[in-house]
């Protein structure tokens, strides 16, 4: 009942706020104007992610501060809190990018800062905290030099996904489908390990991303912005992190995440293979070539969110089977990402007939 009643409050607001917040965003002159990596071809408004941050951040406060008045010992709120605070963090850093731009080397600093704090938080309630046993990941029994190998891929989880979803945030409805399936697969993954904060935090972010779709699929339209983009990639890795230092399986916590950071992974090796620098804009990925077939961006979006989801059921399995049996599962998400890479290509045999 408690998540029901976050995830309602999260999405009439993230429905409601775009009303306050596109005239502000109009009088900033907040636009997307078309550039080498855009799939659109005029200039649209961004920066609409502003509503979505609000609503998650007020509803995700009020609820931390509920759990912790309900039960001030139980490590629920603390997870909360850190998720809530660790991704309101991204959300602003990628607002202050919308508003006036920041340079590469201040950005990439302080995306690190914002992975190391919250990883090394994370892993300190999990190391000092009783939590619920599950088939994953017991911090407190760990030595203290794989708790530091811990910490070091956390810091780089993080500060990469948010870039991942920035980079992947190009087509309408891609971001939104992205966070709602997310979401769900979070809280789908807090109801099967006993994580009621999981449960909570993962409602919450699939609510807000689903009231931002009809605003953002609609005409006149309106993108996420970095605002939006760096809160999706803060708000999916920092959850995702959270949860597997809790002891939640590791299939399930990275299940959402896959098809992303395949498509961006093997398209920056394919054309770094190529002569080509990592960081020029360019319109190479996956979701930009079914787009680039002629196919609407809804439905380009759709069968990415369509992968995506197959990817985390595969995670969500992990729970019902054996750990031996984990590695089958992983290899299933791995043919996901291939699977999901060729199918432009095979689909452009249908378009260009």
């Amino acid at each position: 009942m408690f998540a029901a009643i976050a995830g309602v409050a999260t999405l009439v607001l993230s429905l409601i706020l775009p009303v306050v917040v596109r005239p502000l965003l109009v009088k900033l002159g907040v636009m997307d104007v078309p550039n080498e990596r855009s799939s659109h071809e005029r200039p649209i408004l961004r920066g609409l992610g502003l509503a979505v941050l609000v609503a998650m951040t007020a509803v995700g406060g009020v609820a931390t501060a509920t759990s912790a008045v309900a039960d001030p010992e139980a490590p629920a709120w603390k997870f909360m809190l850190i998720v809530t605070l660790g991704s309101l963090c991204a959300r602003l850093l990628g607002f202050s990018e919308d508003l006036r731009g920041i340079s590469v080397p201040v950005r990439s600093a302080i995306l690190l800062l914002i992975a190391v704090s919250t990883t090394v938080v994370l892993l300190w309630l999990a190391r000092t905290l009783p939590l619920p046993e599950n088939a994953g990941l017991d911090v407190g029994t760990l030595p203290l030099w794989f708790v530091l190998v811990l910490g070091v891929y956390g810091v780089l989880f993080i500060s990469s996904y948010i870039n991942v979803a920035n980079f992947m945030d190009g087509l309408n409805g891609i971001s939104g489908l992205h966070g709602l399936i997310a979401g769900l697969a979070f809280a789908a993954a807090g109801a099967l390990s006993g994580h009621g904060w999981l449960l909570v935090m993962g409602v919450i972010l699939a609510a807000g991303f689903a009231g931002f779709l009809p605003w953002n699929v609609s005409q006149p339209g309106a993108f996420l912005g970095d605002v939006g983009s760096y809160l999706l990639g803060g708000a999916v890795a920092i959850t995702s992190f959270a949860a597997f230092v809790a002891g939640v399986p590791i299939l399930a916590t990275i299940g959402p995440m896959v098809i992303y950071f395949g498509d961006v992974g093997t398209t920056l090796v394919k054309r770094m293979r190529k002569g080509h620098k990592w960081d020029e804009p360019h319109k190479e990925h996956a979701y930009q070539r079914l787009q680039q077939l002629g196919m609407p961006h809804v439905a380009a979006s759709a069968i990415n969110a369509g992968f995506t989801l197959a990817a985390s059921l595969l995670g969500l399995a992990s729970f019902f089977v054996a750990p031996i049996w984990w590695l089958l599962l992983l290899v299933g998400g791995l043919a996901l990402v291939v699977l999901y890479q060729v199918t432009p290509r095979l689909l452009a045999k249908k378009f260009a007939a």
